[in-house]
Parts: C-alpha cells; sequence; structure tokens
C-alpha cells in the first residue's frame, strides 16, 4: 500500500460518464496519487470492492465522485476507502510508511 484516504463520503454519481472515480485534488496530492492512477475503492457501506482510475476533481471541494459503471456499486452519502499501491525495493521496504489520509465528514484532511 502506498496510500489510503480513509472513509471518503460520496458526494456524487455520474452513470453516464465513461468510468473513473474524481476526487477532490488537494486529497489526490495528500495521498501522493496522480491523475489517471490505478485506485482499488472498498465501499464500507455495501463490501463492493473494485478497481479503476482516479481523476482529479475541483480543489478543496470535498468531491467524491463514482463515475460510470462504479456509479452502480454506491451511493451518494456511502463512505469508501481508496487505496494506491507501489512497489518499493526490497532493501527499502521496511523503512516505506505509507500515507494515511483521514477525513472529517465533508472530505477534508484531518491529517
Amino acid at each position: 500500500m502506498k496510500a489510503k484516504i480513509q472513509r471518503v463520503t460520496v458526494t456524487e454519481k455520474n452513470l453516464t460518464y465513461e468510468g473513473s472515480l474524481t476526487i477532490d485534488v488537494a486529497l489526490m496530492e495528500r495521498a501522493d496519487i496522480i491523475e489517471g492512477e490505478a485506485v482499488q475503492v472498498i465501499n464500507v457501506n455495501n463490501g463492493e470492492r473494485f478497481v479503476t482510475y482516479a481523476m482529479a476533481g475541483k480543489r478543496n471541494s470535498g468531491t467524491i465522485c463514482l463515475n460510470g459503471g462504479s456509479a452502480r456499486l454506491g451511493e451518494v452519502g456511502d463512505q469508501l476507502i481508496i487505496i494506491s499501491y507501489c512497489l518499493v525495493d526490497n532493501a527499502e521496504v521496511r523503512d516505506f510508511q505509507p500515507k494515511k489520509i483521514f477525513v472529517d465528514d465533508h472530505n477534508r484532511p484531518l491529517t
């Protein structure tokens, strides 16, 4: 695990968009997630798990939008865990510290 954004709240759904997960770019930067990067998403409310790619949303908006087919895997108000992964050299793995981003009820970072 490179980073996780813990318990963000879905603010929007857009079934007609081709795909992806829109994330407030300020949260993406805190978690070191770049636009187009693959992310695993866990819906805490219904147990759904899926992989998609991150798309930058408006800075400090708190936006978390399920796009395309993933819009069928959650509802506005659901809580998600967003996880990104990376490869770490064996020599560095013991000292590697993943980023853990916690948010308030409006998807603003607490840490």
